[in-house]
């Protein structure tokens, strides 16, 4: 059970609520009336929990589970324990995320403005916002209503912060437009200078970065990641794009929409990326690439050509993964072959 003085506790739901709030359909024999208190990971559930099954690899436990009740594809439905309830859906992850977000709702900040904060008088906040001690908010800063400003995160100048977006505690804002509803956890530095020098044998001659970064609503940054305004051309990060904690994203970079970019992962300057591509962790990228729409690059790969849409690469240098995983067997049978010898 989710620890209450961290993560207040909302319900009891009906069963039949929970179907609802979910899109599953709930399995014949349940109990529409019977109440859940609250979600649980399959192992752990109680009689009076919510859990779910989405990976196989968890099936002797979902089999020996205690769950009151538990979201499944209907494929898995057979092999529940006696007396679970059975919401059944063909994306169990997506259905338990909307059941455990109806337990335990995002807290709404409480508006007020801490005495510490330091809010220069040409800014200006929308109505219900909240801004923690120590907090810094520049000249002409622009804030829509219900946000938050975490303790001792700085906005320089001119920033805009669209609507119900929270700024994490420390971290740094400048040369940005940030949309709606943007999650920037604690550490996040959106908007410094791009890594921009021209190299010479009497010294580097530092470029200036006269562009901005645009983060489009509903994006979230984790922790300590950092995001580099554009040299001239703005740095983009598109609707609803995930970015992971301590990454890195170069200046100029244009990420689509529905992203996903995973921890420590690193994208070049320059690098134009499509709708719905994904990044696993480590994976870098070399500058002035294309990554096209839906493309996949798997952890600690390098790219360091164009990736085609719709296309899975990994290794380094990343290739199309059939390819890189037959390199694989051939080496192995050589070095086979060698060991006989």
């Amino acid at each position: 059970m989710p620890d209450p003085r961290f993560f207040p506790v909302a319900g009891p739901f009906t069963l039949a609520d929970l179907a609802e709030i979910g899109g599953a359909a709930l399995s014949d024999a349940a109990d529409r009336t019977r109440r859940m208190v609250g979600v649980a990971p399959v192992e752990d559930a109680g009689p009076d929990q919510v859990s779910f099954l989405d990976n196989t690899k968890y099936v002797a436990a979902f089999e020996a589970s205690r769950a009151g009740a538990c979201v499944v594809r209907p494929a898995q439905a057979g092999r529940a324990p006696d007396g679970m309830a059975l919401l059944l859906s063909d994306d169990p992850y997506r259905a338990y995320a909307r059941i455990a977000w109806a337990f335990h709702p995002a807290p709404r900040p409480e508006p007020g403005i801490a005495p510490s904060a330091h809010i220069d008088p040409t800014a200006r906040l929308g109505a219900d916002c909240r801004v923690d001690p120590g907090a810094v908010i520049g000249a002409r800063v622009e804030i829509g209503p219900g946000c938050h400003v975490g303790a001792h995160a700085v906005i320089g100048d001119a920033v805009e912060i669209g609507a119900e977006s929270r700024i994490g505690a420390q971290c740094t804002l400048q040369c940005c437009v940030i949309g709606e509803r943007v999650i920037l956890h604690p550490g996040a530095r959106i908007g410094q200078d791009g890594f921009g020098f021209a190299l010479g044998a009497s010294g580097h001659l530092k470029v200036p970065q006269l562009g901005r970064v645009i983060v489009g609503d509903d994006v979230e940054v984790g922790a300590n990641a950092t995001i580099d305004r554009g040299a001239g051309p703005d740095t983009v990060i598109g609707a609803g794009t995930k970015i992971d904690n301590l990454v890195q994203i170069g200046h100029n970079v244009r990420l689509g929409r529905g992203c996903v970019v995973v921890a420590q992962a690193g994208l070049s300057g320059s690098t134009r990326v499509g709708d719905m591509a994904m990044f696993g962790g480590q994976s870098g990228m070399a500058g002035h690439l294309t990554i096209g729409d839906g493309a996949r690059v798997a952890a600690k790969s390098g790219v360091f050509r164009d990736i085609p849409a719709g296309q899975t690469v990994t290794g380094i240098p990343a290739l199309p993964v059939k390819e890189f995983w037959r390199q694989v067997a051939a080496l192995s049978k050589l070095a086979k072959r060698k060991g006989d010898r």
